[in-house]
């Protein structure tokens, strides 16, 4: 819309004035700039106008001029709102609680949460980048630098961000062995593509992987990682990239298989299960306070030692292979080469050669293919599911989870990191540490990089088999069997996507279970949402006369609409007997769409032509707009029951009349 005239103001501001939105207020559009007609006139008077509406001056004053045309801003209340000290307290979390901080109430838990929490990532951060097929340094790179953003940005005390079990896997079925370039790349564009779904709110996308496709995933993954790590736990030589292709190789190679690898994998699988329960050990009486000072005092070292269990059998084991490694005779292989000291700041790698062969950016992100938007989503799925899991019914703000999460993301690739999220095992050890704030996480993120800078020459001595069993010991219990009985006793449906998804990330690629769980949770919500169930009963009066009583379940949208035509049509035939009156109680519905309404007018028309009443029932104000937008040829609509009665009894009456004629 163009205005052409001037105002009193003896300029030309009002040329060329480009509308490019509606000026809100308060409440209120300001009048006029509905209309598609509209010019502006010097006779217009806003001084008649409420006392929210924009006046002259203001306009003027907000006013941008490009060009020679004069901009009108659009929707400046919008813009006020996003500036709030309320907005900036929601999304820098670490200004509510850091005022309030105290070394006594918050400090202390923060650092035992924090170092217990170190010493549990540092043999996983090792473990994490064998399954995704990358050097030692990167699980540990990956380790660090989340834990100082998150404890700006993050809005949940328990996540301990780093690599995880899923990340891991997924990183390595995206990268095709291309290098740690390809993983770090991949950690950028998870954060890049994190954060714009946070600033634009696409949160709900989460919601589309439901409970038992996240179940199927998760289970699948976990079978695919234990496998992955079977060649280090026995010691054998196996490439294989798919699950079925493994055990194939696996039988072919059977005799391969290394006495001292097996036997301490073996064993230190035993080991960790065995420590793992042992936090269950009850020492004394079930209330802490009905314990006694050496009870409490014992039952804390057998916690300990149950939570640091992954770094006692590590270092153990590190101990022996340097011992054996000193009196050259190995019965086992140890890890790689570690690259001691900090990694550098720098960007992430946009250009890498691998072989004879350079990959530019594009071609670098086209190598990882879907893996650009699974990662993300998976990543973002993880770790909210985390939040919710520890949050004790308080809301989780997933908007700035994302946010949170996309920054950890976007700034640990700039140390060489590969995608990271929140790990359910160490967010368990954080919250029994006790933790306060995430403050709990600069500690832990200290723990690391004193690792790196000290201690790195020491990991080269680490077995592969133990590392190995450290990932099979905390992967095993990611498979989700506990949720098939309550699936079958609540919804036996529900186990389709559950089993498709399981199967085909089993089978297939992880991926590809994914979406193929996905597709088929859309496609059971589309038919239900086309085939709604339809209760037809017949009814008596006091007065004796029938009619059928009509009631959908759900709101009329196009893809149901013909459906519940064909059920009200069909019912008021034989039924009804094509004469006694239906109702069509809409208590339901909701809303309706074009669709909708130009289905009912049809039904109303059918009813019409043979002469049989049909009355609606319980109507949305709302929806009474949207049927009678088509025109249909009647509408017979009651709100009240005693009006619906008054016309039901019109009609018998009606009918009485017309037979004795």
């Amino acid at each position: 819309m163009e205005g052409d005239k001037t105002t009193d103001n003896g300029d030309d501001y009002y040329k060329n004035v480009k509308l490019v939105g509606f000026v809100k207020t308060d409440s209120e559009t300001l009048p006029g700039y509905k209309n598609e007609a509209f010019q502006w006139s010097s006779a217009d008077n806003l001084s008649s106008y409420p006392s929210s509406y924009p006046r002259e001056h203001d306009i003027l004053a907000s006013s941008k001029v490009l060009g020679g045309d004069t901009v009108v801003p659009v929707d400046q209340d919008s813009v006020n709102r996003c500036c709030t000290r309320k907005v900036l307290y929601k999304r820098l979390p670490i200004l509510q609680w850091l005022p309030k901080y105290t070394v006594g109430e918050h400090g202390i838990s923060d650092l035992v949460a924090g170092i217990t929490v170190g010493l549990t990532v540092i043999p996983q951060a090792i473990a994490f980048a064998n399954v995704a097929g990358l050097p030692p340094q990167i699980g540990l790179y990956s380790s660090f630098m989340a834990c100082f953003v998150y404890t700006i940005f993050g809005s949940c005390k328990d996540p301990a961000l780093g690599p995880t079990a899923i990340m891991a896997i997924m990183t390595r079925e995206n990268i095709h062995d291309m290098g740690p370039e390809f993983a770090i790349l991949l950690c950028f564009i998870t954060g890049i593509v994190q954060l714009i779904m946070g600033f634009a709110q696409l949160g709900f996308l989460i919601d589309f992987i439901s409970g038992p496709v996240s179940a199927g995933f998760t289970s699948a993954a976990a079978i695919v990682i234990a496998t992955s790590q079977l060649k280090d736990l026995l010691g054998i030589n196996i490439k294989a990239s798919s699950f079925i292709g493994f055990w194939d190789q696996l039988a072919m190679h059977i005799r391969e298989i290394s006495v001292g690898d097996g036997t301490l994998g073996i064993t230190c699988m035993v080991v960790l299960l065995l420590l793992r329960k042992m936090k269950d050990i009850q020492i004394g009486p079930t209330d802490m306070k009905d314990k006694t000072t050496g009870q409490r005092t014992v039952s804390s070292i057998i916690w300990l030692i149950s939570t640091a269990r992954n770094i006692i059998v590590v270092v153990f084991c590190a101990a022996l292979g340097y011992m054996y490694k000193e009196h050259g005779n190995l019965p086992f292989k140890l890890s790689s080469h570690v690259e001691s000291g900090l990694p550098s700041f720098r960007p992430p790698p946009f250009e890498s050669r691998v072989g004879n062969e350079t990959y530019n950016f594009v071609e670098m992100a086209s190598k990882l293919g879907s893996g650009i938007l699974v990662v993300p989503l998976l990543s973002i799925l993880e770790n909210i599911s985390l939040a919710k899991f520890f949050s004790d019914g308080k809301t989780v703000d997933a908007t700035q989870e994302m946010l949170a999460l996309g920054a950890c993301n976007l700034i640990s690739s700039f140390v060489g990191s590969m995608p990271i999220s929140g790990a359910l095992s160490r967010g368990a050890v954080n919250n029994a540490s006790g933790v306060k704030t995430t403050f709990g996480g600069v500690y832990t993120g200290i723990i690391v990089i004193i690792a790196l800078q000290f201690f790195t020459p020491y990991l080269v001595y680490i077995p592969k088999a133990a590392l190995a069993a450290v990932i099979i010991a905390a992967v095993v219990f990611m498979v989700e069997l506990q949720v098939v009985k309550p699936m079958w006793r609540t919804k036996k449906i529900d186990l389709i996507p559950a089993f498709a998804t399981f199967l085909c990330s089993l089978l297939i690629r992880l991926e590809v279970g994914i979406v193929v769980g996905i597709a088929i949770n859309v496609i059971i919500l589309l038919y239900t949402l086309a085939r709604p169930s339809v209760h037809v009963e017949k009814q008596q009066s006091e007065f004796g006369y029938e009619y059928l009583v009509i009631t959908p379940d759900r709101s009329l949208v196009f893809p149901s609409v013909e459906y519940v035509r064909a059920v009200v049509s069909k019912a008021g035939l034989k039924q009804g007997l094509s004469s006694i009156p239906v109702v069509m109680d809409c208590r339901h519905i909701q809303g309706a769409d074009f669709t909708a309404a130009k289905g009912v007018k049809s039904l109303i028309d059918d009813f019409v032509r043979r002469s049989q009443p049909l009355v609606f029932y319980n109507v949305k104000p709302s929806v009474i707009s949207i049927f009678q937008g088509v025109r249909p040829t009647e509408f017979n609509c009651c709100v009240t029951e005693q009006q619906l009665h008054e016309r039901l009894k019109g009609y018998y009456y009606s009918r009485m009349q017309t037979l004795t004629l």
